[in-house]
């Protein structure tokens, strides 16, 4: 039976991987200022392996390339068959912030990313993030109270606390340093 980290990274990774299949241009801007849309996905497949390498877990790093898509796919299969593994999702490990197990360091890190930058690939690309609004809300609910926080981490574009009359998308792409409005400039 499938562990739930495996069923969540497979359900996050495919619908960004949605997302992905219907970029036409890679080097569109994003939302995020200094990224074009490759960026996304280069940022998702880089940070993982170097984290998970210098706590001990092997994890194979896949480098962008020109085929962005089948980068994504190959980097997607190797996360996949990390967290199919039970003991391996069961490890306690230590990226810097204590003792947990890997499946709890990919939910509140990895997993959370994917989530997240799904706006962002799809703002570049003229696509809905179609993020589920109930884990935008709760993501909201989460983060805010640490929002001094993530802007000092400089991991985000300066968070701003929107309130309850702002949709949960709107909220969360504002709290992670987002114009919730942002649309690529049309020439």
């Amino acid at each position: 039976m499938t562990n739930q980290i495996a069923e969540q990274h497979s359900a996050l990774a495919g619908k960004l991987a949605a997302i992905a299949a219907n970029v036409t241009d890679w080097d569109a801007p994003t939302p995020v200022q200094e990224w074009r849309a490759r960026d996304v996905l280069a940022h998702l497949m880089g940070w993982l392996p170097g984290m998970l390498n210098g706590a001990g877990v092997e994890l194979p790093t896949v480098e962008v390339g020109d085929d962005v898509l089948a980068a994504w796919w190959k980097h997607t299969a190797n996360v996949q068959n990390l967290v199919e593994d039970d003991e391996q999702v069961a490890r306690i490990i230590d990226v810097g912030q204590g003792d947990q197990t890997l499946g709890q360091v990919l939910e509140q890190f990895y997993l959370a990313d994917l989530f997240m930058h799904r706006w962002d690939l799809a703002k570049a690309s003229g696509q809905d993030a179609e993020w589920e609004p109930e884990v935008a809300a709760g993501m909201v609910e989460g983060m805010a109270p640490i929002a001094e926080a993530l802007g000092a981490s400089g991991e985000f574009g300066t968070p701003v606390v929107l309130d309850e009359s702002h949709t949960p998308e709107e909220r969360l792409a504002a709290l992670i340093g987002r114009d919730p409005n942002w649309a690529p400039i049309v020439h």
